[in-house]
């Protein structure tokens, strides 16, 4: 048994606390809202997130972060990429120098372009004691017990071995990579597919048009990854293709069901305001474009995504901006 804490109760910090307490972790949640801990601590049900999923008794939670990361064996964080560096920076002092992180938010931030792995190892120092976890993994699934699996990237294989042992079991399958960089790009940037696959969705498109976006995106996706120092061959496993072809295909995925809504008119702020649900990838389009940007990497299905966000483009304008595009090698 490991003493988890567990940075977040959004949908996969309460799917996550799930999985580490069902592995005979003990897990303390750390929730923003006294409202939402006191009624995991009555109910073992978060209020705002997964409602009908039941927490099993080995998960607590409190506002109180230094109660919360006190004596905490492993960390875990699970915030929006916007809260993460600010989230991170009130742990630094509070956190022992050896304790291990495991991040679960995907994103690039904007302006630095730096990647999860690298804002939380900035505020908390120590990068090689910090891991990633990602690939198709909604949590509505997971707190299910429905199969799934995934990747933990760290730069010390010491370290994505540790958070692999503490989250595997039957039903949730743990793979570990040293690319950190590729893992984290892929993770950041198919949220960005995922809004296009839903706008095209929502305008009635078909099959052919999802599986062009998605291996057209997994393709702006290596060239980025590739242009960052990544592995090549990340792209094709879990953190790549897995969680691209779930997250652009799953009503699950609040990125394509926000291109969804956007085409019916809803933009950014009311769909969270709706659904109390972040979506990264309207974040990550335009982190991901200044990124793509600054290492003269073509990323046509993001810039345009970025265009009808934040640039006033209509729809179909953006789309012809792609149809466009004079056709070349299919890898370049």
């Amino acid at each position: 048994m490991k003493r988890v804490a567990v940075i977040g109760t959004g949908s996969w910090g309460t799917a996550a606390s799930g999985l580490l307490a069902s592995n005979d972790n003990k897990v303390t949640l750390w929730a923003r809202s006294e409202g939402v801990a006191s009624a995991i601590n009555a109910s073992h049900r978060n209020p705002r997130h997964l409602v009908d999923y039941e927490l099993p008794s080995g998960v607590c939670a409190s506002c109180d972060m230094a109660y919360v990361l006190a004596d905490a064996e492993a960390v875990v964080l699970a915030v929006p990429s916007n809260y993460l560096r600010g989230v991170a920076r009130s742990m630094a002092s509070l956190l022992s120098a050896d304790v291990p992180v495991l991040i679960l938010t995907k994103g690039i931030e904007p302006d630095t372009h730096d990647f999860m792995a690298d804002v939380v190892a900035e505020e908390v120092g120590g990068k090689r004691r910090v891991a990633v976890l990602s690939g198709p993994n909604h949590a509505e699934e997971v707190c299910q017990g429905m199969i799934s699996a995934s990747v933990v990237a760290s730069l010390t294989p010491e370290i994505a071995a540790f958070f692999q042992r503490l989250f595997v079991n039957p039903s949730f399958r743990v793979y570990v990579s040293e690319d950190l960089t590729g893992v984290e790009v892929c993770g950041a940037v198919k949220n960005v597919i995922a809004i296009a696959c839903g706008v095209a969705v929502g305008l009635g498109f078909g099959d052919n048009t999802l599986a062009v976006l998605m291996t057209r995106g997994l393709a702006e996706i290596g060239r980025i990854s590739a242009a960052c120092g990544g592995q090549p061959i990340t792209c094709m496993g879990l953190a790549g293709m897995g969680d691209l072809v779930a997250t652009c295909t799953s009503p699950h995925s609040r990125n394509r069901s926000f291109g969804v809504a956007f085409v019916s008119g809803e933009d950014v702020e009311a769909y969270e305001a709706r659904t109390h649900m972040v979506v990264e990838g309207a974040r990550a389009a335009r982190s991901a474009l200044q990124l793509a940007h600054s290492l003269h990497v073509e990323c046509p299905i993001t810039a345009a995504v970025h265009a009808i966000l934040y640039e006033g483009a209509p729809v179909a304008a953006a789309i012809e901006s792609l149809l466009g595009r004079v056709p070349r090698k299919e890898f370049y």
